[in-house]
């Protein structure tokens, strides 16, 4: 065991643990997404499709974060874009909390989205910054493991929170993120490398045109939106079929703590499971596990069936999320890590945003039934992407390798003649360029 525990966690940088502390601290504080689709339906009495377009927003604001995020990572630097990023985040999730119409609030999940996902790609890009290709995967899944260790544990205290005053998850969530932001402005440095390309000395080598224009990459990301619609059913749709049951918002927080939990006990084991396989092999299985997961809800009834649901769609989320990141990274060219990384995040903005829309639509329209029916074949429809697309990427991985580790030579700046001495014949070109 204590093998096992050195070969997980040894011989990491000291900033990646300081990520690694404030991504805990966050994420210990992150009450308000969790239970967003609850307070507003039960505590705002909004309905199903205005609770929706509000976290729809939140999505959007996301998207355009992201995007922005990872172009600032690259041009302005790591730290300075996640410290306006997240002291912006802290000051307007206070200001939604005390929102009260629904234009206001509106607004403000809006904008919060913005600032809270603008930090996204400067972070990954960072770790990819300060951790070695090798010890990426074992990276990530401590990563994965710390947000999952803080979401169990937040799922649980917001769910005892709400019952206090709904207020009490937004304050909460304001100071966790606050903390964040002074470990980062106090602790971290800059790790933007200085990439030089043909143009003088120019940091970057590309703008988000030449990103946009990968077409591998861009299928990759195509390819996981499908699965990021379906997991981010947990935050918008579950709770409401949940309380359509009878359930309360308690025994949500409780059901939906067994996925931290359950990551918390055995992601530390996945990086000795997935290690030398298959990137693409893997995420199609953990795409199957996930639809398989999400489809078994149709059936659920009662709290512990739920649980399980939530048991199998976890398992298939633990092998794919390292497969995840270490798969973005390694089609990263290292002076566009921010752009890609933000590109990444955009998926999952635009996820988060087309989620709970298309789920509370079917979910109205359609009945829980074919909501979590469709959830299955949309999973298996991306295991299917996987599977196709991993030739090409490995390809372009190896590519991309290569060049990381044997850059091509800048040219050298034309030598000057030297000068001849009268009555004697000029030295050869061989030994002038010499």
């Amino acid at each position: 065991m204590r093998g096992w525990f050195d070969q997980a966690v040894g011989g990491l940088p000291r900033q990646f643990w300081l990520l690694w502390t404030g991504t805990l601290i966050n994420r210990l504080g992150s009450f308000v997404v969790i239970f967003l689709a609850i307070y507003l339906t039960a505590d705002r009495h909004f309905t199903q499709s205005q609770a929706g377009l509000v976290i729809g927003l939140y999505g959007v604001g996301g998207a355009l974060g992201t995007t922005l995020g990872g172009v600032l990572a690259d041009r302005w630097g790591r730290k300075p874009t996640m410290l306006t990023a997240q002291f912006g985040a802290a000051a307007l999730m206070l200001a939604l909390g005390f929102a009260h119409d629904y234009g206001q609030i509106l607004a403000a999940t809006f904008t919060l989205g913005l600032f809270s996902e603008a930090v996204r790609p400067a972070f990954s890009a960072m770790m990819v910054d300060i951790v070695p290709e090798k010890d990426r995967v074992r990276a990530f899944s401590l990563n994965y493991w710390a947000i999952n260790l803080g979401f169990a544990l937040s799922a649980v205290g917001a769910g005892l929170a709400a019952k206090v005053d709904y207020l009490l998850l937004f304050v909460v969530d304001a100071g966790s993120t606050l903390i964040t932001a002074l470990i980062c402005l106090i602790f971290l440095h800059e790790t933007r490398p200085a990439v030089r390309s043909p143009s003088r000395g120019r940091r970057d080598s590309g703008g988000m045109i030449t990103a946009l224009r990968d077409r591998v990459f861009m299928a990759y990301l195509l390819v996981s939106l499908l699965g990021i619609v379906v997991m981010m059913q947990h935050m918008s749709t579950l709770p409401i079929a949940m309380t359509a049951e009878g359930l309360s918002a308690a025994t949500y927080g409780w059901v939906i703590a067994v996925n931290g939990v359950l990551i918390v006990l055995g992601q530390l084991f996945v990086p000795r499971l997935i290690g030398g396989r298959s990137p693409s092999r893997v995420l199609a299985l953990g795409s199957l596990i996930i639809g398989l997961g999400f489809g078994l809800t149709a059936f659920a009834h009662a709290s512990w069936f739920f649980a399980l649901s939530v048991v199998i769609w976890t398992l298939g989320e633990m092998i794919q999320s390292p497969s995840n990141a270490t798969t973005v990274a390694a089609l990263s060219p290292a002076s566009m890590r921010g752009r890609y990384q933000g590109l990444n995040s955009l998926s999952w903005s635009a996820g988060t945003a087309l989620a709970p829309i298309a789920g509370g639509l079917t979910q109205e329209h359609l009945g829980n039934t074919a909501l979590w029916l469709g959830c299955f074949l949309v999973c298996a429809l991306a295991a299917a992407g996987h599977l196709v697309a991993g030739p090409s990427r490995q390809r372009r991985m190896r590519q991309l390798a290569s060049a990381f580790e044997h850059p091509a030579p800048e040219p050298l700046p034309a030598a000057e003649p030297l000068p001849v001495a009268a009555g004697s014949e000029p030295p050869p070109a061989g030994d002038r360029a010499a």
